[in-house]
């Protein structure tokens, strides 16, 4: 009986010390990774492009997300952060992975104007035509027409329906994007398109007091 006291009480004082060097040792390397993944995303917001390559080179994963939920490539996207976004593309970023609103890279770049990003992604094989809200969407819903016309040259549907049955017209003519509407317009945009609630582009129009925006898609076909 007196062994086998003697016994557990080793046993206890060794599991004890080995519980103890263990978390001594996995400590650090948490601290470690924890700080290189603040370092990482926070190369990434800030586009110091040589920090960010030299991070990957030592491993760091190059679809990363912050603590947002942005993939990094989406942070480099939607702030035109170009050399950056060439290192994450380089390293193996997944070029259509979504935050958690359903947002790629591509549609960030969208939505803030950013065509030199949004013609990089489309080479690398960003999709044009999603299930969902598209890219072209968020171009026309800014005014976007440098991009809004890049898209459509590279195959975007112009009547590409959101998750509620809008289109870029409507979203533009929502945002009372004129030049915007005009463009969508020329490109052969529905003109009487109507979404899930049957409102359409004119419906917008007239709701938003946008007089010479209803009077060009009147004369485009336009019925109340």
């Amino acid at each position: 009986m007196l062994i086998d006291s003697v016994w557990r009480r080793s046993c206890r004082t060794l599991l004890a010390a080995l519980l103890a060097t263990l978390i001594s040792c996995t400590a650090p390397v948490a601290l470690h990774a924890q700080g290189l993944f603040e370092r990482f995303n926070m190369a990434v917001a800030a586009d110091r492009t040589d920090e960010v390559a030299a991070l990957l080179a030592r491993g760091m994963d190059p679809n990363t997300v912050d603590l947002n939920g942005d993939p990094a490539l989406l942070v480099a996207a939607r702030m035109g952060y170009e050399a950056t976004l060439d290192a994450l593309l380089r390293a193996g970023a997944k070029v259509n992975a979504r935050n958690r609103f359903g947002d790629s890279a591509i549609m960030a770049a969208a939505i803030g104007g950013q065509l030199g990003v949004v013609k990089k992604l489309v080479a690398r094989g960003a999709e044009i035509n999603p299930a969902g809200w598209t890219p072209l969407i968020y171009a026309a819903s800014g005014g976007r027409d440098e991009v809004v016309r890049y898209l459509l040259e590279a195959g975007a549907k112009v009547d590409a329906e959101g998750p509620n049955g809008i289109t870029a017209l409507m979203m533009a003519v929502r945002g009372g994007q004129a030049n915007t509407v005009s463009l969508l317009l020329a490109k052969g945009a529905s003109v009487n398109h109507r979404n899930e609630n049957g409102a359409s582009a004119l419906t917008w129009a007239q709701r938003g007091g946008f007089d010479s925006i209803e009077k060009e898609l009147r004369e485009r076909g336009a019925r109340d």
